[in-house]
């Protein structure tokens, strides 16, 4: 970002940030906002994020999940017991998974103890699909730090750590398990959720980051405070004790996203934020930027020659 200042501006600069900014240190925040006031406009994922004092316009987008990456697109049943089968995830009883790196903000100890309660009432089994990220010194301690600490339940089989590192085994995981949750203290969009919710699996998550944008109460999940493990709990026994409802839940997941969380929909509000850029705010500069681009994403129609001979 600080390369900003050595460069000559010629065109409209919009910057586009996916993190929460609800809490930033203000030392950094003070520093980054030397270079953000030079764009046109921020493009942020939740009115959450929004910066008074910023004199720079701030637009919502919402972030999107590709429908047919590896890691979304459809598998039969058959695929989807190939690579849990391959992965060493028994099928003998429920499966409560949460998909995320081994970080502090996910809690994944506060999830041990959140499945410690669930275990009280229903036989089921914790699946941590976690990953590590490169950039996160961290990662290691916290994995080494949950391990420990779950090794009687490893030992047991009653929780698994799978490692991540293939999109469709990500992908088979989400759609095996019973019910998906994501118990974050801080989050940006967080498109795990988003990613489950199309899998058709009911969510139970905190209500940080955007989380609540994508979760709606009793209809395709269940919200919960962050540090309340004992309705959290509740949450997923109530699924796991009423297929039906988790699966009513589910089919609703699955249209939320469709309707709201597919790069169809990032496109146009791309497009549009671009149009605005560029042709101005008002609509009074005559530009067709938008409808000149649609053109290409829009079927051709057939061309249809006439004969300049007739028969009768």
């Amino acid at each position: 970002m600080p390369l900003i200042k050595f460069y000559k501006k010629q065109v409209p600069w919009i910057w586009r940030c996916h993190i929460d900014l609800t809490h930033p240190h203000e030392a950094l925040w003070d520093f980054l906002k030397t270079f953000i006031m030079r764009y046109d406009i921020a493009v942020i994922s939740s009115e959450m994020y929004r910066r008074t004092g910023l004199p720079v316009e701030q637009r919502i987008i919402h972030p999107a999940i590709d429908p047919l990456s590896l890691k979304n697109r459809e598998l039969s049943k058959k695929d989807i017991m190939k690579y849990v089968k391959k992965a060493g995830i028994p099928m003998d009883k429920p499966v409560i998974t949460q998909v995320s790196r081994m970080d502090i903000w996910k809690d994944p100890e506060g999830l041990l103890e959140i499945f410690k309660r669930v275990r009280e009432k229903v036989d089921c089994r914790l699946l941590y699909c976690y990953d590590m990220a490169s950039d996160d010194p961290e990662g290691n301690a916290v994995y080494q730090r949950t391990y420990r600490k779950a090794r009687k339940l490893v030992e047991s089989g009653d929780v698994l750590f799978v490692l991540g590192n293939s999109q469709i085994l990500v992908n088979a995981i989400q759609r095996f398990s019973t019910v998906l949750v994501q118990n974050s203290i801080k989050e940006g969009f967080c498109l795990c959720v988003t990613e489950g919710l199309w899998k058709g699996k009911p969510v139970v998550g905190t209500k940080v980051g955007g989380i609540p944008h994508q979760l709606i109460e009793a209809e395709n999940g269940f919200l919960v405070e962050p540090h309340d493990r004992e309705t959290f709990a509740d949450r997923i026994v109530e699924l796991l004790q009423h297929p039906d409802m988790a699966e009513r839940m589910g089919r609703r997941a699955k249209e939320t996203v469709r309707e709201n969380f597919l790069t169809t929909r990032l496109l146009l509000d791309y497009l549009t934020l671009l149009n605005d850029v560029l042709c101005g705010h008002n609509g009074n500069a005559p530009c067709s930027f938008l409808s000149d681009a649609l053109q290409y994403i829009q079927p051709a129609q057939p061309e249809i020659s006439v004969s300049p001979h007739t028969t009768s």
